[in-house]
């Protein structure tokens, strides 16, 4: 466990993330959804109010997302939500990929969809949905792959603005997140 935290604020819920290096320089603190019901569903109602009107579906990248999308998606009432899976799997047909590269994952990955999303987004207006915008090279990997696809992506929505991305006015996001400096150790 970190020694040290930072306290967030968002959406009415409080938690105290813990602050661990990603390299010898730079530590972020850890914002995990996963498994936190009270946190998604609240941050997913505040989102709701952000959303561009014209949203169709929402689309996240697997796994931290999800849980987030699939709040929204059942908020508004939608039947569908797509989640681009990081690997391709052997029941995916006629699968699209594109290169994605993270601040928290090391090297690059694929993202990819398989034919019955691929359906589900074409034609349709859609919400790039994650947990935190930083870098924004999963949202561009994002975006490439729901046009790729056929989708008109209308916005990028976030709970968490982490360093300089809060800085940007083309993203949604409900608070800004800071990044630290790495602890020696």
């Amino acid at each position: 466990m970190s020694d040290r935290t930072y306290e967030l604020h968002v959406a009415g819920c409080t938690r105290s993330l813990p602050i661990l290096n990603i390299s010898d320089k730079l530590a972020i603190a850890a914002f995990i959804m996963l498994g936190d019901v009270e946190l998604v569903e609240s941050c997913a109602r505040e989102l709701s109010r952000k959303i561009p009107p014209e949203t169709e579906i929402f689309m996240t990248a697997e796994a931290k997302g999800i849980p987030l999308a699939a709040e929204l998606a059942r908020q508004q009432g939608m039947k569908w939500y797509i989640t681009a899976r990081k690997s391709i799997k052997a029941y995916m047909e006629h699968p699209i990929t594109v290169e994605d590269e993270s601040i928290t994952t090391a090297g690059k990955q694929i993202l990819c969809l398989m034919d019955t999303d691929i359906e589900r987004i074409k034609g349709k207006n859609v919400l790039l949905v994650d947990d935190v915008i930083s870098t924004g090279g999963s949202m561009k990997a994002l975006r490439s792959l729901a046009e790729k696809a056929g989708g008109k992506v209308v916005g990028e929505a976030a709970v968490l603005a982490e360093g300089n991305a809060a800085d940007r006015t083309d993203i949604i996001y409900l608070e800004q997140l800071p990044l630290f400096e790495a602890t020696q150790g």
